[in-house]
């Protein structure tokens, strides 16, 4: 008894302790790992019930997390997921100075020569989901909003 007292302290302990480490970590990271556990404790299930001649019910916990260890093993994103961009993420570090006008059309995913009204268009696009009042944060909106006054003038 005093055993497995001990074994459940020094587990909480480690998990506290490891819980430190998800604090600089993104949701996805989190999200994989989460899976990766699930995915690795249903096989783990599913071979000690092998081992312990219960292999119809191991059949069906491998036929249940299977198919999810496979997709982490895979790398896969579920059907239509992209690549995302945190718009309340922290900035990246950068000199501070004048943004170029090279710089201004690639924060509007713009191409050099792009009109007045494409310009006018990316950026209203681009506040729609980087604003603060909608989630955004501030440094990406002013970087919106400096690459418009450097292409417009």
């Amino acid at each position: 008894m005093m055993l497995w007292l001990l074994l459940g302290a020094a587990a909480l302990f480690v998990f506290l302790g490891g819980l430190r480490a998800f604090e600089q970590a993104s949701v996805k990271t989190v999200k994989s790992l989460g899976a990766w556990l699930l995915a690795l404790g249903g096989l783990s299930l599913a071979l000690l019930l092998i081992l312990t001649g219960r292999e119809g019910l191991a059949i069906g916990m491998a036929l249940l997390f299977g198919p999810m260890l496979w997709q982490q093993w895979k790398g896969a994103q579920p059907p239509g997921a992209g690549p995302t961009f945190d718009f309340r993420a922290r900035p990246p570090p950068r000199n501070s100075g004048a943004m170029s006008r090279g710089e201004a059309y690639e924060v509007l995913g713009l191409k050099p020569g792009a009109t007045e009204a494409d310009i006018r268009e990316a950026h209203r696009r681009l506040m729609r989901t980087a604003h603060p009042d909608h989630g955004g944060s501030d440094w990406l909106a002013t970087r919106i909003n400096q690459a418009r006054d450097v292409l417009l003038g």
